[in-house]
């Protein structure tokens, strides 16, 4: 009885006749293959990366946009904002004043009477520079043009010694806060007497005609 040698029952991988052992083991990829493929694999990385770079140029634009909208109407709010402030406080001031007007005309009657002595007096003075210091200034002076826009004339006659409407009489000063009238300056006016221009334009050509020697002679 023949003993088996141990290991000699294992199959051998079967080897084509003619064909040697380097034959029989798999090849290995070649490199020339794995270089060729990289650079089609870089390309499309780079392809994809400027997208993504156009994509988030567009998307950083569109921000700018938005902010640079957003800062205007923020700085058109600030002016409105700011104008309607001024607005409301010069609203209130003149409003203010406008009730202490009655109180500043009976101050300038009893100024006008001699009244105005004691501590009457100081109080008067004190409400007069502080209404002055929030803005109020006082108009109408005799002798002034008549003007309809900042004088309500109350009463009216003529007068032979005036070339235009003039106010000859304050009835009642008048008020502003900066170019708002508050209160016209409520005058008596005087007119031109009638035909007193035709009279005076008759004596200023006799007095040419005399210092000229008068008209020639025939």
């Amino acid at each position: 009885m023949t003993e088996e040698t141990p290991g000699f029952d294992e199959q051998q991988p079967d080897v084509p006749s003619g064909a040697t052992s380097d034959d029989a083991e798999p090849k290995a990829a070649s490199p020339s293959a794995e270089e060729g493929a990289a650079p089609a694999g870089d390309t499309g990385q780079d392809v994809a990366l400027v997208a993504q770079l156009d994509q988030a140029r567009s998307a950083l634009t569109e921000r700018t946009a938005d902010l640079q909208r957003l800062q205007a109407e923020f700085q058109n709010y600030r002016r409105r904002v700011e104008r309607d402030r001024i607005a409301v406080k010069e609203i209130a001031i003149a409003n203010l004043l406008t009730e202490l007007l009655p109180v500043l005309d009976d101050i300038g009657r009893a100024r006008e009477h001699g009244e105005l002595v004691g501590g009457f007096k100081s109080v008067a003075e004190s409400l007069e520079s502080t209404a002055a210091k929030m803005g109020l200034q006082q108009f109408g002076k005799e002798g002034e043009p008549f003007d309809p826009t900042i004088h309500e004339a109350l009463m009216h006659s003529y007068a032979p010694d005036v070339t235009e409407t003039t106010c000859v009489a304050i009835l009642q000063p008048g008020y502003r806060i900066g170019e708002r009238t508050i209160r016209p300056a409520r005058v008596a006016v005087a007119e031109p007497q009638p035909g007193a221009q035709t009279v005076k334009a008759d004596e200023s050509a006799d007095a040419d005609d005399k210092e000229s020697g008068g008209p020639d002679e025939g």
